[in-house]
């Protein structure tokens, strides 16, 4: 399995501009072993999002570390706090439509990104379990987006 590297490691991805490489790697993984990937990941609730660009109008895949919380499945745009937003949500605010893989099951998806007022009901519980995202709002001046999927 994909051996993930350590947070500086990512930045230092995003800098670079090979964060591309690296998450293709993971969908490989994801693909090749039903949902499964090694590395921080592990034991992480990972999705595959796929959207399509908003300028190419190609499809863009992307692992994404999922929650279920109060009955909602949501998706941070965290980009490890970086202090632009990642691809996909550019994406997704343009066109809403998307499809997502968890484990083996495919699933069209439609995403909402959250209002201001649910955004900050619903990180301080995201980040009761990943604290890694409390670290990567403290980072950036950006408000991370938060976007809940639902079934099309």
């Amino acid at each position: 399995m994909t051996e993930t590297p350590d947070s500086d490691a990512i930045d230092d991805m995003i800098k670079k501009g090979t964060l591309n490489a690296f998450n293709k790697n993971i969908v490989d993984e994801f693909r090749a072993n039903a949902g499964k990937v090694g590395g921080q990941f592990a034991n992480q609730n990972l999705l595959l999002l796929t959207t399509v660009g908003a300028k190419s109008g190609e499809r863009r895949v992307s692992p994404l570390v999922y929650f279920r919380i109060d009955g909602k499945l949501i998706i941070i745009g965290s980009f490890h706090g970086a202090p632009v937003s990642p691809a996909w949500v550019h994406n997704l605010r343009v066109n809403p439509q998307a499809r997502v893989e968890v484990g083996t099951d495919a699933l069209d998806v439609t995403a909402r990104e959250l209002s201001s007022d649910e955004r900050d009901e619903l990180y301080p519980k995201v980040t009761a379990v990943a604290p890694g995202f409390a670290e990567s709002q403290a980072k950036t001046s950006r408000v991370i987006p938060l976007f809940e999927l639902h079934l099309a």
